[in-house]
This record gives C-alpha cells, structure tokens and sequence, in this order.
C-alpha cells in the first residue's frame, strides 16, 4: 500500500504511537507533518515538524492555513496521567477531555477545507479505555468512548468526501512504558495477559493507520479498528474453579 503524493499530518507526532505512525507514512511514500507542543529529541527522517498545541483554535487554524495541501489527518496526540477521580478537581478532569475529544474536533474542523478538496481521510486515535472501565484515568476513557462516537457522526456527515475512521488501541510498548507497567518484568508479565503474547509495537498501529487511509480501506468509513492483540482475557476464566462449559441452560 503506497500514499506516494499524499501530504499526511500527525498532530502528538514526535515520539510513542505519533512517531510510529509518521515512520510507517513515510514510509509508503507520504509527505509527512508532525506537529507537539515541542521538537522530537531525534529528528524523524522524511518527517517535517511544526510546533502546535492542538488546545489553541485559533494556533490550529493558523496551521493548517499555512499549509497548500492535506490529504490525511491523523489525530494523534492525547494521554493522561493516572488520576484517580477524587485525587483533583473537575476542572482536572476537563483539561484530559479537552486534550484527547475536544482538540481532535478542533483539528478536523480546522482541516476539513483540505480534506474535502481533496477527498482525503482522517484517522482517530481511539483506545480500549472507551469500551470498558478505566479505574485511575476516567476522564480519558469518556473522552475516547466520545471520541469514537465523534468518528462514526464525521464520517456520516462529510461523506462522500472525507472518510474518518478510528483505530482502538490496546497496550501499546513506547519509551514511556514503563511508567503504566513497570521495569522489564513488569512489562513481562503484563504482556502475558494478552491474547497473542505481547504489546503492540508502535509499527504495528502505524501499519494499521497506512491501511486506513490506503485505496485499500477506499469503501471503509465510520469505522472502528481493533488493534489490541486478540483484547483482555476474561478474569472469570482464571478464577473460575469449574470448567468453562456453557450450555443452552446457562446464562451467556
């Protein structure tokens, strides 16, 4: 799968997941913008780096104005320490909203013109956390949960011109690993609780996003794509103490 002409921006680009995702679009032959608050500490080769706080509005318009061509978006940048719901205030909590819902919308608005010119594709950046409970980091989980939701009306919306999709990130092993999971072991043992025995590498999701905005996802919008290894493993398996058969009499 080639995007050779295509101008692809990748806002959070510069490290983890972003740089992943910018590495595999150049790759196949993309122009490629990254755009963070600050410059990797190594330059990403055939990767272009403008400096952006994607909270601004009006820095985000001021961006992609300035820019003659765009014809993938992928919205990238986002995160959140781990904070439990009582540790701070709401104020808190909105600031994580802000960041991985709200700054995605502001971007695609910002970019829309582009796209639609040149009926180009956008890709959210979603995560498993908006599928299930997310204990120590609930504001980012409700923000994904919406930000996929965001995706689906987009894509409805702008159709026939611009396509948006999401990726669904699991556990994904960057740099900042071992701050979620711990020293090697830590990472280890983590690993072994997903189906197909490791974390995402950020090539695999980068892999993932070229398909995506490829002639290859041409007839696929609205879109959610699974990357996350097979998922979690149910806990009842491990601690159930009889063997798992279900039959018509139990419940499913």
């Amino acid at each position: 799968m080639r995007l050779n002409g295509k101008v692809a921006v990748v806002t959070g680009g510069t490290r983890g997941v972003g740089a992943g995702i910018a590495r595999a679009f150049a790759e196949a032959g993309a122009e490629v913008v990254t755009c963070a608050r600050r410059p990797p500490e190594v330059p990403l080769k055939g990767a272009e780096f403008m400096s952006l706080d994607v909270r601004d509005p009006d820095a985000v318009h001021r961006f992609f104005a300035e820019l003659p061509r765009v014809d993938v978006l992928v919205n990238n940048a986002g995160g959140t320490p781990h904070r439990p719901l009582t540790a701070t205030d709401a104020r808190r909590h909105a600031r994580v909203v802000e960041l991985n819902l709200t700054a995605p919308l502001t971007v695609s608005l910002a970019a829309h013109e582009h796209l639609r010119r040149t009926r180009g594709a956008i890709v959210m950046i979603g995560s498993v956390s908006g599928s299930r409970p997310s204990p120590g980091s609930a504001a980012y989980g409700a923000a994904k949960a919406g930000l996929e939701h965001l995706a689906r009306s987009m894509a409805v919306e702008w159709a026939p011109e611009i396509r948006v999709n999401t990726l669904v990130l699991g556990m994904v092993r960057t740099e900042l690993s071992h701050l979620h999971y711990g020293d090697e072991h830590g990472i280890a043992a983590v690993a072994r609780t997903v189906p197909l025995g490791r974390l995402a590498t950020p090539s695999d999701i980068g892999d993932a996003a070229v398909f995506l905005v490829s002639d290859a996802a041409a007839y696929i919008t609205g879109a959610s794509l699974l990357v996350h290894g097979g998922g979690e493993r149910p806990a009842f398996l491990d601690a159930a103490t009889a063997p798992t058969v279900i039959d018509e009499g139990e419940p499913r």
